[in-house]
């Protein structure tokens, strides 16, 4: 099967594809929020602030921030090596937006869960 073609299109510039879809992942978002409370973060005190995520994932989504430029990271020439993680300014615009979606999601969650759980009645309902 032939791949379609993307190079030169829409596709290929599209700034939902090409930038939120890098951060727009829940650990992503996470890692910004949590990097905005404080002004520097070690790798470590990262991983306690969001006990869920592993240290396989985190240092991923470190790495794509970074290379994203909305991280930086500092290491240190010390032993055992000592990283910190800090927004840069691009990193700090995006915080804003992430509290509006958050404070959209607080006002909307109720009524989102309640059309979820109809549409799962429903859709048990006819089989």
């Amino acid at each position: 099967m032939r791949r379609k073609e993307t190079r030169g299109t829409i596709v290929e510039i599209c700034p939902i594809r090409n930038v939120v879809a890098r951060f727009g992942n829940k650990w992503s978002l996470l890692v910004v929020v949590v990097l905005s409370e404080r002004e520097v973060v070690r790798f470590n005190e990262l991983g306690r602030l969001i006990p869920d995520i592993s240290s396989r994932v985190l240092s991923a989504t470190l790495r794509t921030l970074e290379a994203d430029g909305l991280i930086a990271r500092e290491v240190f020439p010390v032993v055992p090596p000592r990283v910190e993680y800090r927004l840069t300014e691009v990193g700090r615009s995006l915080v804003p937006i992430i509290r509006r979606l958050t404070d959209w999601a607080q006002a909307n969650m109720r009524s989102i869960a309640e059309h979820r759980r109809r549409y799962e009645a429903d859709r048990k309902a006819k089989g």
